[in-house]
């Protein structure tokens, strides 16, 4: 298959179409099901208690607030690079989910940290950098938004993209580099995690509901940022008299 030829926004529009409905139904399968084994299945931790099972929500959260921030950013980079319109689309569109998956990681982070902490928020170097990324998603959508020429307006919140990314690490090695309350990772690719079975299966299986979430969203937006854009193409004119 030439999947190059999906790179217009003529082509991918009713790829989109077709693909939406299918990760929709993961995402709910898949998040049903990792609820169930998160809060029915796996274990009550023996220092937190059931507090800790605010995790099957807040740590797929973070990891894919981070994730969407380089896929968004590495889409602006194509698209202010090559110049492809879908590319930037791709960013615009990738944006809120990205916002959404922060805010929650933040929202949900709050809550855990109430009863295991004692506060709702302080000023850590993880939870710090994660607010920052929540600043540069919302940066990104402002400043797109306050240029009316489509065009330039990708531009410029690619640079926007691609100069946030260096805080995608910061936040990830940030309980390594510095003294923190937040707690060092559980998952690891370097050695075995420290968490149960059922606790790490409930964790995967939650993230990848949110990844299938995230996909879904980001191709229903990107098909109304397509119909926006090339609202005068002669495609879109066929497209709605076929309707």
């Amino acid at each position: 298959m030439n999947w190059f030829k999906f790179s217009s926004p003529q082509t991918f529009y009713p790829l989109a179409g077709r693909l939406i409905p299918v990760f929709w139904v993961l995402a709910v399968v898949l998040a049903v099901a990792g609820l169930y084994i998160g809060f029915f299945v796996a274990p009550t931790d023996f220092q937190q208690g059931d507090a800790y099972r605010i995790i099957f929500i807040h740590v797929p959260a973070a990891w894919m607030s981070m994730f969407i921030y380089l896929v968004m950013a590495g889409w602006a980079a194509l698209g202010l690079v090559l110049n492809t319109r879908l590319s930037s689309m791709m960013a615009s569109a990738l944006a809120p989910t990205g916002a959404l998956m922060t805010f929650i990681a933040l929202w949900t982070g709050s809550f855990w940290g109430r009863p295991t902490w004692g506060t709702w928020w302080v000023w850590d170097a993880r939870l710090t950098s994660e607010l920052i990324l929540l600043f540069l998603y919302i940066g990104f959508m402002a400043l797109h938004a306050s240029i009316d020429e489509p065009r330039r307006a990708d531009k410029a919140a690619a640079i926007l993209a691609i100069v946030g990314v260096v805080n995608v690490p910061i936040i990830y090695f940030s309980v390594k580099w510095w003294n923190t309350l937040h707690q060092g990772a559980s998952v690891s690719l370097t050695r075995a995690p420290s968490m149960a079975t059922t606790m790490l299966l409930g964790m995967l299986v939650m993230a990848i509901a949110f990844w299938m979430y995230s996909i879904a969203a980001a191709l229903s937006r990107v098909r109304s940022i397509i119909l926006e854009r090339e609202r005068n193409s002669a495609w879109i004119g066929q497209l709605q008299e076929s309707r």
